[in-house]
């Protein structure tokens, strides 16, 4: 075969690591994008935090200047709206005031003296300052005055109280596999027997077998322990603990008693009319005693827990000024950003290729397509923001009722992207409203059409439900059938399945477990 060169033309689509990075940052959310910002600190020399805002070198561009940028071209685009031009959404009309900050400044210590006065030598105060300890030491230095940012489980708050009440070997012994064998919400999760077993496997032959009513006797003394009601087997034994643990002066105590260890089929049934003749009570009376079961904990164990609360940083404030409806990008989010002026000039300053100027210079270019990346984030961010503000305008205005019908093509189709970017753009970001904080993804829902032609989001119907199921009848609660009814009333014609799926995202139960007495 003869072999000959060819020339042929074609088109193709090649993701440069410049655009990887950028689509990689956008996705992030407020916190991995710090956590991203802090490694390539410590990766890269040329970039570094700014201490303040004056640098003289040219190659300094720092990431809150790209924000303040874009947060100052959306106050213009604002402000030219006010006057009576159209509000459009094009790039060199984007988003909000500019961003002043000012670094906190320490406390004044030119009053203080060089000199001052110690009672005691710095020998001593070295030698019984002790941070950390060796791995194995036992001694307890806890810090009482900064207590442990970890929370508590239940089964350390239950070993906890073990220790603090005198049980034997054996007693501790079947104590421990007791609380072992609670879950989070308190409840005993395995039978007796099987402790008994479990226990029994592990003792040797010469020593005394462990009974079923010895671990019975210990798992009474745990139900005593906090919270009231762990270590149940069910959720009327959890009920019954609780009720046992009130104070003997509680009123209508004796009769929710009396309900729950002789009625409680009646009262998980919410058949009230049989449970008032049985017990020979007028309906006045089974509310009172009603109010003291439902104070009654179904989970006690999760009142303890050792997870640690999550605050949601938000990445867009939205505020109105002056009858305006202004956006802008949280400055708190990104640190500022720039190059260092002094390698900087090292690197472009030396012509030769040693492996110190190539390291420079490769760093240097790393830092700028950083730097570039954040600042189309954030433009970017900034834009689908806008949007999203401009058209759920009645939401911020009157609630979730006048939440518009959205989908991800429509901001895709002003902002000029693709709908995959706004994907990216509104998860895990959010917006800090009056109305409270968001996801963005919370303002895209899809439509139901009504009876005029029109068309409104689930959002908004499920917000109506809400506000149905509120105000219905304790005694006789609305069924799917006639919730979908009073919405067909109102001109939105949905399914009955349609209803029970928004009440069930919403966590409402149906209407046989909504019945209540009041």
């Amino acid at each position: 075969m003869k072999q000959t060169l060819q020339l042929k033309l074609g088109q193709s689509l090649t993701m440069t690591p410049q655009l990887q990075q950028a689509i990689r940052l956008l996705q992030l959310s407020s916190l991995e994008l710090q956590a991203e910002i802090q490694e390539i600190l410590e990766s890269n020399p040329l970039l570094e935090i700014s201490e303040d805002g004056n640098n003289d070198s040219s190659e300094t561009e720092t990431a809150e200047t790209a924000l303040a940028t874009a947060n100052n071209e959306s106050a213009a685009s604002e402000n030219r709206s006010e006057a009576g031009e159209p509000e459009e959404f094009k790039d060199n009309q984007l988003a909000a005031e500019a961003v002043e900050q000012e670094i906190d400044r320490g406390p004044d210590m030119d009053g203080i003296p060089d000199d001052l006065p110690v009672d005691s030598s710095w020998e001593d105060t070295y030698d019984s300052y002790q941070p950390s300890r060796a791995a194995g030491d036992d001694s307890d230095q806890r810090n009482y005055e900064q207590p442990s940012s970890s929370g508590e489980s239940l089964a350390q708050h239950l070993l906890w109280q073990m220790l603090l009440t005198p049980f034997s070997e054996t007693d501790r012994a079947i104590a421990t596999a007791i609380i072992d064998s609670i879950d989070y919400s308190g409840y005993l999760t395995t039978s007796i027997e099987e402790i008994c077993s479990s226990l029994n496997e592990n003792t040797d032959a010469d020593e005394e077998k462990v009974e079923v009513d010895e671990i019975e006797s210990v798992l009474k003394r745990i139900q005593n322990f906090d919270p009231p009601g762990v270590g149940a087997r069910d959720v009327r034994e959890c009920m019954q603990l609780q009720l046992n643990a009130c104070d003997p002066a509680t009123p209508w105590l004796e009769e929710a008693k009396t309900v729950v260890n002789d009625h409680f089929e009646l009262l998980g049934n919410r058949d009230y009319a049989l449970l008032m003749r049985r017990m020979r009570i007028s309906e006045e009376q089974l509310q009172q005693i009603m109010l003291l079961i439902q104070s009654l904990n179904p989970r006690p164990g999760s009142q303890i827990t050792d997870s640690q609360p999550e605050y949601v940083i938000p990445d867009v404030f939205v505020r109105k000024v002056k009858g305006i409806w202004r956006v802008e990008l949280n400055p708190e989010v990104t640190p500022r950003l720039s190059i260092n002026s002094l390698y900087a000039g090292m690197a472009q300053g030396s012509n030769n290729s040693s492996s110190d100027t190539s390291f420079l210079k490769n760093h240097l270019q790393e830092a700028r397509w950083f730097l570039k990346s954040l600042k189309s984030r954030n433009e970017t961010l900034l834009k689908v923001a806008k949007c999203i503000v401009e058209r759920q305008r009645a939401f911020l205005e009157y609630g979730d009722e006048a939440m518009k019908p959205l989908v991800m093509h429509d901001v895709a189709e002003v902002v000029d992207m693709h709908e995959s970017t706004i994907s990216r753009v509104t998860t895990k970001k959010y917006m800090h409203t009056p109305r409270g904080i968001y996801e963005l993804k919370y303002f895209f829902s899809s439509h139901v059409s009504t009876v005029n032609g029109g068309e409104c989001s689930a959002t908004a119907i499920r917000a109506m439900l809400k506000k149905l199921i509120a105000s219905e009848e304790a005694s006789k609660p609305l069924s799917d059938n006639k919730l979908a009814s009073l919405l067909a009333k109102q001109g939105i014609n949905v399914a009955r399945r349609t209803v029970a799926k928004y009440r069930e995202a919403m966590a409402i139960p149906p209407s046989n477990e909504r019945k209540r007495l009041m």
